[in-house]
């Protein structure tokens, strides 16, 4: 298990976009309404999901009790997904990173996405809709286990037709986490 950096500050993954969305959650048929309030206590726990419910409260200006509701509310709906740890990944071991875009044939996308959740370096991967079928984040040691995860890893899954490598310099948070 890799690590966690002393400095990994403690987020909130949630699947609602917090500007911009209308209130709504982006991406799943059980929409759910989101207002001002619910906003701010994700942005808040997405700053600091170890913060107390009193603190949280005393930021958003709503009373303990609420803050607790809500927060409550949140997580029963879906909408908080769970809390995690963020890592350093230079300074837990793993200095390189890239995306890889894979190519698969068309009945494939559960066969290769079984794998990739159980595929050693893999930090996350989507289904896209373009010029390729999935987009998987590797994060290895070096590049030489880069190497071997994508030649040997990637390229050896049934359904792969094609990949194509695409190494991180240099990487930051956007506004959502």
């Amino acid at each position: 298990m890799v690590a966690v950096a002393a400095h990994a500050s403690y987020i909130v993954y949630w699947r609602a976009i917090l500007k911009g969305c209308g209130g709504r959650m982006a991406g799943t048929s059980d929409r759910v309404d989101l207002d001002d309030v619910d906003r701010r206590i994700l942005e808040e726990l997405t700053a600091d999901g170890r913060m107390s419910m009193r603190v949280l409260a005393d930021r958003v200006h709503i009373s303990r009790a609420h803050a607790y509701n809500r927060v409550e509310r949140l997580k029963t709906v879906g909408v908080i997904e769970g809390f995690t740890v963020r890592i350093d990944h230079t300074a837990s071991g793993l200095d390189t990173s890239a995306f890889i875009a894979l190519s698969i044939t068309q009945d494939s996308w559960r066969a290769v996405s079984d794998e990739l959740r159980t595929m050693e370096f893999v930090d996350h991967f989507s289904l896209l809709g373009g010029d390729f079928d999935v987009l998987v984040l590797v994060r290895a040691p070096d590049n030489e286990t880069l190497r071997r995860v994508v030649l040997e890893g990637l390229q050896s899954l049934n359904g792969v037709r094609s990949t194509r490598t695409w190494l991180i310099f240099d990487e930051d948070r956007g506004g959502l986490g």
